[in-house]
Order: structure tokens, then sequence, then C-alpha cells
């Protein structure tokens, strides 16, 4: 290990989108010193990413199933992105002090306690001889907390000496934000980003995503379906909270009677709404919205956002950061913080008890 106050870490995770396996390097000291490194996406292999969907999409088999065939495929697909990571950007991973694998999320029930990413760390460990921290979610969701955001922490160190307050806003398969006030952090799941969006367009388009918000741009919202999209109690529950990725999927089907167009239009106003309706939940209005994930560029999005907060929403390229692995990287930095033992989740971004360390180490 390196001397106590600078790790080099990787990072890695696959979010609820499953666009593939974002991989980055940070350099820390786990609190206020950040300096990201390069980072990339690396897609799974079709044939995995169909197995992950069939299981998401049935609670009872992500929940229940030992998946362990599976578990050793996405571990293997992980392993062999780093080694690519590390091919093309040509770093030693003898020079690497710690991996954080968060691995992929199948199922996230936190009102049962129980919360699942597959991702076999020992077995990481052991094929590229680097130490590795998993399991980062779980101590967190075993003892009340929700287990999600996970990115408060790292957001906060990265905004410190910005203008305040300020959200960070993460758009993947599922939104959430942080509100960072100086010392007052709060976090919660605004409610769907991009899946239900893509799971639309891949069945009735045969794309992966609605780039740059066109399928929607040329459909018309309807009030109706969008009005019976936001009944719901969810965005009135006090924070903090959080969702699965399927947990909206069910309403969802109002706009099965809509052309397709439209409704991409609705779901894509659903999202912005579903965000929008977040700042009822922050003490202070809001400077500015910086916003990472895929869904940054969904232009269509983003204005409408605009539109409704009536301050800046932009990609938080802005600032220099990298929207596409800043949650990888956010996996290198917790690393460094587990082994250090410090907090990973607070009670304002989790409801934890108090702030709670947590992840596993596995030793190469």
């Amino acid at each position: 290990m390196p001397a106590p106050e600078s790790f080099k870490a990787i990072g890695l995770i696959s979010g609820t989108s499953m666009d593939g396996i974002d991989v980055a390097l940070v350099e820390t000291d786990g609190v206020d010193h950040v300096r990201a490194g390069p980072g990339a996406t690396l897609p799974y292999p079709a044939s995995l990413r169909g197995e992950l969907g069939a299981v998401i999409s049935d609670p009872a088999v992500a929940e229940r199933d030992p998946l362990t065939a599976l578990e050793e495929k996405v571990t293997d697909a992980f392993i062999e992105a780093v080694q690519v990571f590390a091919s093309v950007n040509s770093i030693d991973l003898s020079t690497v002090d710690l991996i954080g694998m968060h691995g992929q999320t199948v199922c996230h029930r936190p009102e049962k306690r129980f919360t699942r990413q597959l991702g076999l760390g020992a077995r990481m460990a052991a094929a590229l001889g680097v130490d590795v921290v998993d399991g980062f979610r779980q101590a967190d969701v075993e003892s009340g907390g929700h287990g999600a955001p996970f990115a408060p922490l790292y957001h906060a160190a990265l905004v410190s000496g910005q203008p305040q307050p300020l959200v960070v806003l993460n758009l993947g398969g599922v939104g959430n934000v942080t509100y960072v006030d100086g010392d007052t952090i709060i976090a919660f799941d605004t409610g769907p980003a991009s899946a239900l969006i893509d799971d639309f367009v891949a069945t009735h388009f045969n794309v992966a995503f609605d780039e740059g918000g066109r399928i929607a741009s040329r459909g018309t919202v309807d009030a109706a379906s969008l009005s019976a999209l936001m009944d719901n109690p969810y965005f009135s529950k006090t924070p903090p909270k959080s969702l699965d990725r399927q947990d909206f999927h069910a309403r969802a089907g109002v706009v099965d009677t809509l052309s397709p167009e439209d409704a991409v239009a609705t779901l894509t106003a659903f999202t912005v709404a579903a965000t929008a309706a977040a700042v009822r939940h922050m003490p202070k209005r809001p400077l500015r919205w910086l916003v990472c994930g895929g869904g940054r560029r969904n232009r269509l999005m983003i204005n409408g956002l605009s539109e409704q907060l009536g301050v800046p929403v932009e990609p938080v390229e802005v600032l220099g950061w990298n929207g596409d692995t800043i949650e990888a990287e956010l996996f290198g930095y917790l690393a460094v913080r587990s082994v250090k033992g410090l907090p990973l989740s607070l009670p304002t971004t989790t409801g934890v008890p108090y702030p709670m360390p947590g992840g596993r180490l596995h030793k190469a």
C-alpha cells in the first residue's frame, strides 16, 4: 500500500441502464483530494446484457436464485474491462493500489433490507493481482438504510469551492440527486430517468436509446397520461428514499395506447417532471444543476428541466468532469474510504442510523 494519504484506484460499475461497464482511474485520499484520470465505457457482450435483462425483469429470480454462472460471467466481463482499459491507457496494474468493483445491480429492495449486485471481488483480485473492494451497499441496507444513492460524498468532494447550494443530478436508468450546501448533503432517487424510455424504444424502434431526444421531439406529450404517471406517492415521500430500476414499469403501461412517438415524448416529460419535483425536498433553491449520466445528452430532457427549474442545467463537463465515468470514479474513491474505515453513506443520503462504513476487501 502507498502512503496512507494517497491511493491510486480503479473504479468499476455497470448502472441500471446496462449500457456497458464504466471504468475509471482516480488518485485520492478518500476525503477531499481527488484527481480523476482516464475513463472509458466498455460494452457488455450482447448475450450477457440479454441474460441480465431477463433476470432484472423478474425480481423473484433476481432475489432468490443463486445465479452462479451469470455472476461469474459478469465478473469475467468486468475483469476483461479492466484489462482492456489498462492496456489502452498504458496503466501497469502493479502500480494500482485498489479496485472498487460495484458490480451489476439486479435487485434492490431496501424495504426488505436486501440489495444484490453481481460481481465476485475475490475472483477479480485473483485474476488481476490487485486488492478489490466490493459489497459497498450491504452494510447500509442491512442497518436499515436505502443503500442508494452512493455518490453524494464523492459529489461533495468534487464541488467544494463551487457556489452553493447546487445539485448534482445523475440521469442513468434511475435518476438521483445530491444536494450540497456546505456541510449539508442530502441525496435521494428522484424517479425514472432513462430506463422507461430505453425499454420502450428498444421494443418499438429497435434502438438502444432515444439519441438526443429525437424520437420524443417528433411526438406530443399526452397530458392525461403524464398526470397518471405523476400520481404516485413516491414523489411526495420525504427522503431518504431509493428505487429499483423496475419500480415504475407497471404504471408505464398508460402510454401503450398512444402512438410510439407520443409515448416516448410522454415518458421523457415524465422524467423531467419527476426530477423537477425533487426541489420540494431541498432546503433552499439550488443555484444550478450539474448533470452526469447518459441522460445529459438528451437535449429535449435537459431543456425541459431548465425550463421547469428556472436555473442553469448543465452537463458536468462544464467543470471539466467526465460525465460518462464519474460513477466509476466514485467507486474508486469509495474503495479508498472503505479500507480507511471512513463512512460511505450518511443519515441524510441513505437513511442509515449513523455515518456508515462498508465494503468488503479481497486481498490479491
